[in-house]
């Protein structure tokens, strides 16, 4: 049976999150899974550290993904998600790393939105 490809993995990573059943997920995830957040300086080892940090974080509702754009290689992909619960909205940009059809690490950004500075007014155009 061929391998999976990071992309196809990263997009059975999403199709399993938008579940909401966080457990799940862990069917794409190595044993030795690794998610780090460069912004916070925070790490979670294993899916079910993964699995329990998602069903614990305040949510208003169930989690929707959309995932906007998705490229890759054999054994990486980057996606560009958004994420909302019906109130809190935000973007992810995550970067996968895959080995034998198995993600064993994602490093995620979470940027924030934010008001264009003024001195550029002239150049630009708002897209929303």
């Amino acid at each position: 049976m061929p391998q999976s490809t990071a992309v196809e993995v990263a997009k059975e990573f999403w199709r399993l999150m938008a579940s909401n059943d966080f457990q799940a997920v862990s069917a794409v995830l190595a044993p030795n899974f690794v998610l780090e957040w460069p912004q916070s300086k925070e790490r979670i080892r294993g899916a079910e550290r993964f699995a329990q940090m998602n069903q614990e974080y305040p949510a208003h509702g169930h989690w929707k993904f959309t995932v906007n754009r998705l490229v890759g290689s054999e054994s990486e992909a980057v996606s560009e998600v958004e994420v909302t619960d019906g109130v809190q909205k935000a973007r992810a940009i995550t970067f996968f790393t895959v080995q034998q059809g198995k993600v064993t690490r994602l490093v995620e950004f979470w940027p924030e939105p934010y008001a264009p500075p003024a001195n550029r007014a002239h150049l630009v155009e708002a897209m929303e």
